[in-house]
């Protein structure tokens, strides 16, 4: 693989966050060094005069942690930049970042830049890694989430190898439980809410996808609208293990809508049992054999502060399709009504689709179709197109593994494997043809 870096036009499609998010996870993985000029480009200033785009805090804080987790070289990273520049550091399993220059560790004690993991022993074993990023604004945690989880996931650093106890003993290879915890907003317009994460992407990534186990707990909430709060989300997972590859996945044949499971997050019980009333006459209704189920039920301590989401559960493997709304405005019974009627109807066309994702979920699912060993397919439904964010993560995951995704949405990942040397791909594929040719010539 070449070293020149992968340059992106931040522009491109959507145009916005998300081209960035994936080239930062595809880079800290494959330690591929990326170049984005005109960032977020497409997103209009907050107010007449200001620069269009940039990074803004949210965004940074991914870029930050990622930089210090990978080591990368960097240029451009500070609030407000336009263009990025980003090329983690290249070495192997076990190795320190200053063994991979040439340098002994006794040469650069002086140098080591400090981890952004925490080691947590219990009897001098190594029993969790811990983490934590922080927002002084409510920017979505579910975002940044998004920009770090692959790189949780599948870095062979985070897939302990040889990992040592705090008294020197080595012990068996095995993956160091993380647990990352990240301050900002939990309920953010624009974005998924800790809700749509933990009731939908976490079970399909787990149970349709294959990634190993990832809890969530709400520790604080943090919101944007009204009076500014800042929350905090603790994330517990456990990486793939070294050696090992995402199995190519597929999304097909989800059966019929089995269960319904509705959360809300309103400012009072009156307006909490009104909305719990009006939904489930509603889905009765329309789907009388169906479970009703109210995982979370909560007071925003905020009257202009109202959440509803409602995501249907499939029969065929637990397919989950959702749709939400976060009201920001003063609440009343018009309110309600307006609320539960567009969930409920927009909900009911995510449905009628037939498809095994919905319309929130497919870009979510790309990098993971790009990484995957084989060819992963994702059924969106009836003749339903790929969001513009789906076509925009599908083209930075094109430009920068050099695969490519069918008009169905299908791909043959490039089967990364933790703990390989991406970048010696091509030196590795260039020896096994010469061999091949020496073999034919009977060399």
């Amino acid at each position: 693989m070449s070293l020149n870096p992968i340059s992106l036009d931040g522009r491109t499609l959507e145009g916005g966050g998300q081209l960035l998010r994936l080239a930062l996870s595809l880079s800290a993985l494959t330690h591929l060094p990326i170049h984005i000029w005109d960032i977020r480009a497409n997103r209009a200033p907050r107010k007449p005069g200001q620069p269009a785009g940039g990074l803004k805090p949210a965004h940074l804080a991914a870029v930050e942690w990622l930089a210090e987790a990978t080591e990368a070289d960097t240029q451009g990273m500070v609030k407000g930049s336009q263009e990025l520049y980003f090329a983690p550091q290249r070495r192997k399993i076990g190795e320190t970042s200053e063994e991979s220059k040439g340098r002994s560790p006794d040469q650069a004690s002086k140098n080591v830049r400090k981890s952004v993991w925490q080691n947590v022993y219990d009897g001098g074993r190594l029993i969790r890694r811990e983490t934590r990023i922080h927002l002084s604004s409510p920017g979505s945690v579910c975002l940044i989430l998004q920009a770090i989880l692959p790189y949780l996931l599948f870095h062979p650093q985070n897939a302990a190898s040889n990992t040592t106890s705090q008294a020197g003993e080595g012990l068996a290879a095995t993956s160091v439980p993380l647990r990352v915890t990240i301050e900002g907003g939990t309920n953010v317009s624009k974005s998924p809410s800790i809700e749509y994460v933990d009731q939908v992407l976490i079970p399909m990534l787990v149970q349709r996808v294959g990634v190993p186990p990832i809890t969530t707990k709400v520790i604080k909430r943090g919101w944007s609208s009204g009076r500014v709060d800042i929350g905090a989300v603790q994330f517990d997972l456990i990486p793939f293990a070294s050696g090992s590859k995402l199995p190519r996945f597929d999304f097909s044949d989800r059966g019929e809508v089995s269960k319904m499971h509705v959360s809300i997050l309103a400012p009072s019980q009156s307006a909490r049992n009104s909305i719990k009333g009006k939904v489930t006459e509603r889905l009765l209704a329309r789907y009388p054999e169906i479970d009703i189920l109210f995982p979370v039920e909560e007071d925003t301590k905020n009257g202009a502060r109202l959440y509803l989401l409602i995501v249907a559960e499939t029969s065929n493997g637990g397919y989950r399709l959702a749709r939400d709304l976060l009201w920001e405005r003063k609440i009343n019974s018009a309110t309600i009504d307006t609320v539960v009627i567009t969930v409920v109807k927009e909900l009911e066309k995510e449905i009628e689709r037939g498809g095994c994702v919905d319309e929130y979920m497919q870009d979510q699912l790309v990098v993971f179709q790009a990484l995957a060993e084989g060819r992963s397919n994702v059924d969106s439904g009836h003749n339903a197109k790929a969001t513009l964010h789906t076509q925009t993560a599908r083209w930075v995951a094109e430009q920068a593994l050099e695969l490519a995704f069918d008009e169905q949405g299908t791909c043959s990942g490039c089967g990364f494997e933790v703990g390989e040397v991406f970048l010696d791909r091509e030196t590795q594929q260039a020896i096994k043809e010469t061999a091949t040719e020496l073999e034919q010539m009977g060399i």
